[in-house]
């Protein structure tokens, strides 16, 4: 029974030996870690709160308002070859070319053509209303421009 009592008494040795290692500190080993715990406690935190600042700084900047104006782009070939405009914007065959909506003569002054998004009849680009089926299509036309801060009328801010 001693072999087996001193196989016990080394296995409980150990057992508290390696609760001793985890519940007792070694203060030394933990005063070095103090910069580390600095780090992370202190410049982690305020750089993480500077980083969300600036996100939410960009996120929500005032932006430009732009608008785009549109130049004419080449019509689209169909299967067949043929070329093949999209309805309801104005196009000229002559130039192979399909204008932004709104449009009435081409760069060269030329008259535009409409296909009637409804019944696929063509007519001219400067009539609203489809002579076949009756739609009414008028679409303004979109131009790229950057609007400045506001500023007074004419005149003076006193007139405001």
């Amino acid at each position: 029974m001693s072999g087996i009592e001193s196989q016990l008494q080394q296995l409980w040795t150990g057992i508290l030996r390696v609760l001793e290692s985890l519940l007792v500190p070694d203060w030394g080993a933990l005063v070095n870690l103090l910069p580390l715990f600095l780090v992370l406690g202190v410049i982690g935190p305020l750089a993480t709160l500077g980083m969300l600042a600036w996100a939410w700084y960009f996120l929500k900047k005032p932006r430009v308002k732009v608008r785009y104006e549109e130049g004419p782009t080449p019509i689209p070939i169909g299967p067949g070859g043929e070329p093949a405009p999209p309805r309801g914007l104005p196009f000229s065959l002559a130039s192979g070319l399909v204008y932004p909506p709104g449009t009435v003569r081409g760069n060269a002054g030329e008259d535009l053509s409409v296909i009637c998004p409804m019944c696929g009849i063509g007519r001219d680009a400067a009539l609203d209303t489809c002579g076949n089926c009756g739609l009414v299509l008028r679409v303004e036309r979109r131009i790229r421009v950057v609007s400045a801060a506001p500023s007074p009328p004419p005149g003076g801010a006193a007139l405001a």
